[in-house]
């Protein structure tokens, strides 16, 4: 019983990660429905900087309810689920900005800091006034 559990414990362990929608057509409709535009993370699960950024970043209350309040939030990994042909997928970690209508706003790719990450928002408000 307790190889099971820990099994178990374990399996939990590996799914853990950003537990975000991954419904490309669903977070359009919501951004439209909300009028915010979208932030697309796609990862691998593969992916050792992807996982930093999960852990030290989107862990943190304060990053996820700053992006709530502009966003609707999507994570599409490479390996599992079925990306639109218009986002590049490597390499990852890769962030894409996008109006509700699925129009590109900004695009970057890599690991930030929390600080680093807050700097990459304040350049897509400054790219989205262009």
């Amino acid at each position: 019983m307790r190889f099971f559990i820990l099994i178990m414990a374990f399996i939990s362990l590996l799914s853990a990660g950003t537990d975000w929608p991954s419904d490309y057509e669903k977070a359009l409709a919501q951004a439209k429905k909300e009028k915010k535009d979208i932030y697309l993370f796609i990862g691998s699960e593969y992916c050792k900087y992807c996982d930093k950024l999960e852990a030290e970043v989107f862990s943190k209350d304060e990053v996820i309810k700053r992006l709530k309040k502009d966003y609707v939030l999507i994570y599409l990994s490479r390996d599992i689920d079925d990306i639109p042909q218009k986002f590049e997928t490597k390499p990852v970690p890769r962030h894409y900005f996008l109006t509700s209508n699925g129009e590109i706003i900004y695009t970057t790719i890599g690991y930030r800091s929390v600080k680093g990450f807050y700097e990459l928002l304040d350049e897509v408000k400054e790219a989205k006034k262009n």
